[in-house]
C-alpha cells in the first residue's frame, strides 16, 4: 500500500512539474510577442545598414562614383539616411577638328528615403547637393576653367532589393534626376544604379 501511495505521490508530482514547466515555457515563448509593442529608447543598432554605390566607366567618357551611405530601418517598409558623393567624369569630343576635353569633379551630399511596398520592390527619392569644378581643354587653345558652384540633384528611381544572405541586399534601381542642371554628374537619361547594403 505504501508502494502504490508512493508511486502516485510521484507520479502526480511528475504532473504538477511538467504542467509547471510547460507554462514557463509558454510564458518565455509570449514575451517577445508582449515585447515587439514595446519600443526601445534611442537608435537601435540592428536597423543600421550601410552600403552606398560605386562605379566606374572608362573610355572616351569617363566616370568613376564612390559614394558611401548610412541607413536606418525606420519600419519594415520605410527606411531613410544620408551619404557622401565624390564623382569623377570626363569626356573627350570632336569639335570641326579640334579634340574637346571636359574633366569635372564632385563632392557632395545626400538624403534618401525608401519605400519597400512589396517583398523585392524598391522606391527611392534622394535629394543632392555636390560642389562642381573642372577644366575644359579645346586642343590648341588654352584651358578654360568651369566655375566652381553648387549643383542641385534630386534623383527618384525604382528597383529591385535582393536579399544576399544575412543582412546583405543587393540593390539594383532605374534612377533619374529630376532638376536637369547642366552641370548634374547624372546627364540627361534615365540610368542604372547597382549597389550593396549590410
Amino acid at each position: 500500500m505504501k508502494k502504490r501511495i508512493l508511486g502516485l505521490t510521484l507520479l502526480v508530482l511528475m504532473f504538477v512539474v511538467q504542467v509547471v514547466g510547460q507554462e514557463k515555457e509558454i510564458e518565455k515563448a509570449e514575451q517577445p510577442a508582449e515585447m515587439e509593442g514595446v519600443k526601445k529608447k534611442g537608435l537601435d543598432p540592428e536597423r543600421l545598414y550601410f552600403g552606398g554605390n560605386f562605379g566606374v566607366t572608362f573610355g572616351n567618357f569617363t566616370f568613376i562614383n564612390i559614394s558611401p551611405q548610412v541607413g536606418y530601418r525606420v519600419s519594415p517598409i520605410f527606411s531613410a539616411g544620408a551619404g557622401v558623393n565624390f564623382i569623377y567624369q570626363s569626356d573627350k569630343y570632336y569639335s570641326g577638328s579640334r579634340e574637346v576635353k571636359n574633366t569635372l569633379g564632385y563632392a557632395g551630399l545626400n538624403i534618401f528615403g525608401r519605400l519597400n511596398p512589396y517583398k523585392f520592390i524598391l522606391l527611392n527619392a534622394q535629394p543632392e547637393l555636390n560642389y562642381v569644378w573642372g577644366t575644359t581643354r579645346v586642343e590648341g587653345l588654352s584651358d578654360s576653367k568651369i566655375d566652381p558652384r553648387f549643383v542641385p540633384s534630386f534623383l527618384v528611381g525604382v528597383g529591385a532589393s535582393l536579399p544576399m544572405g544575412g543582412r546583405g541586399r543587393m540593390i539594383a534601381m532605374l534612377q533619374y534626376d529630376i532638376i536637369q542642371d547642366n552641370l548634374s554628374p547624372y546627364g540627361r537619361n534615365a540610368f542604372f544604379t547597382f549597389g550593396v547594403n549590410f
